[in-house]
């Protein structure tokens, strides 16, 4: 027993030694500015101070920050959750969508900036942290086929991958699919957003097993009004899923609560 553990040591001690000769050579920079850090992964204190850091008191439905503790009433729901309650259970976001965040999630998204779902990944295991304490498994939003040959990766997918590193779940990647392609959801309105996402996703035949009966997270990179959220749970509720919550790199705030 003591030479397998002898070599365990061993190979710590040459990750360890290889890690810091990288960072010797290559001093790690902060990903948004390139200033020098402490380790791979850390923003600059100039940079996270951009950031708007999403922390109770929030919507216990929806998770949007409210501007005042009392601002949920007795009910902790925000205007948007009394009026029209979403299908999915929970959702939580890790920052505010602002120019801060736009920082970090526009080129991971649109520049190949791939190594920023670490990053994100980072904060949000912190907002997350009470819906992945009890989820069984995490699901990506999923993209367009053509949008994903273009874009050559699922940023959603890069995020579920990292947080399953992170939180030792289990991912399924590939579980939803997107059946067609959708408008640009931006300048809809809410009922224009629900009928563009009417029937849009499905859960793929050969991952409902892995989906049925389970505690899904289901993980994005910006939440907006949850119409995508919404579409996606209920393809998942579909396919027997046992609870849905939603888990964002960023969402944002709804106007009535700023």
């Amino acid at each position: 027993m003591a030479a397998p553990e002898g070599a365990a040591r061993l190979l710590r001690f040459g990750r360890h030694a290889g890690r810091a000769m990288v960072d010797l050579l290559l001093p790690p920079g902060c990903p948004c500015c390139d200033a020098p850090v402490g380790a791979p992964g850390l923003l600059c204190a100039d940079c996270f101070q951009t950031l708007t850091l999403l922390a109770e008191p929030l919507c216990r439905r929806c998770g949007v920050p409210f501007p005042f503790q009392a601002a949920g009433g007795r009910a902790g729901l925000c205007p948007g959750c009394r009026e029209h309650p979403p299908l999915f259970d929970r959702a939580r976001a890790a920052f505010r969508y602002d120019a801060g965040a736009q920082r970090l999630i526009l080129p991971l998204k649109y520049a190949d900036r791939t190594e920023l779902a670490e990053v994100l990944a980072l904060h949000m295991v912190r907002a997350g942290a009470e819906l992945l304490r009890v989820a069984e498994v995490l699901v990506p939003v999923p993209l367009h086929r053509r949008r994903l040959f273009a874009r050559r990766y699922n940023q959603a997918a890069l995020l579920a991958r990292a947080l399953a590193r992170r939180s030792g779940l289990p991912v399924v990647p590939d579980a939803l699919i997107r059946r067609r392609a959708t408008s640009s959801l931006g300048e809809l309105a809410a009922a224009e957003r629900v009928a563009e996402l009417a029937g849009a996703f499905a859960v793929r035949a050969s991952r409902a097993r892995a989906i049925r009966g389970r505690r899904v997270v289901l993980i994005d990179d910006v939440l907006t009004s949850g119409a995508t959220a919404n579409a996606c749970t209920e393809a998942l509720r579909e396919a027997g899923a046992g609870a849905i919550d939603v888990l964002a790199a960023a969402r944002v705030p709804d106007p009535r609560m700023t």
